[in-house]
């Protein structure tokens, strides 16, 4: 495989993980998975919650991918393995560490973008129940947002 079609596979795959967790979190998270996903949306003691059960549940798929796309050499699985990883990568960095600070860093850019992915988040989260949430992507925020 060209260097060029890893890297489209790749970015296809990071992309296409938008929607994925969009639709995963709007219709599994916030309806038969709630069990598990309503300890993300109340308060809690303690650094770890249900919710990140899914974090379990999404690596599965990537680490199978990338173990076959090794063992198969020069096919797609891999870079959509890897790039399902970067989304998860960035998932973490900005949901856990940015977000909801469940690890402290002093300073958090300031960037316009950025303040869009927390607003989006923060208005998702204005509702602790299953229903009436709003705002399920994670890496695209509405601009509306921001106002």
């Amino acid at each position: 495989m060209t260097w060029w079609m890893f890297a489209a596979w790749f970015l296809l795959a990071l992309v296409a993980m938008e929607g994925v967790a969009y639709l995963t979190h709007r219709f599994l998270m916030h309806g038969p998975l709630w069990f598990l996903h309503e300890s993300h949306h109340v308060p809690h003691e303690g650094g770890w919650e249900w919710n990140d059960v899914f974090g379990i549940l999404f690596a599965v798929p990537s680490i199978l991918l990338i173990k076959a796309g090794v063992d198969g050499g020069g096919t797609w699985m891999l870079p959509v393995g890897l790039g399902m990883t970067a989304y998860g990568a960035i998932y973490v960095i900005f949901h856990d560490i940015v977000v909801h600070r469940r690890v402290r860093i002093r300073n958090v850019p300031q960037w316009a973008y950025l303040r869009r992915i927390i607003m989006a988040h923060l208005v998702h989260h204005k509702t602790h129940g299953k229903e009436g949430a709003q705002s399920f992507g994670f890496l695209w925020a509405p601009k509306d947002l921001t106002k």
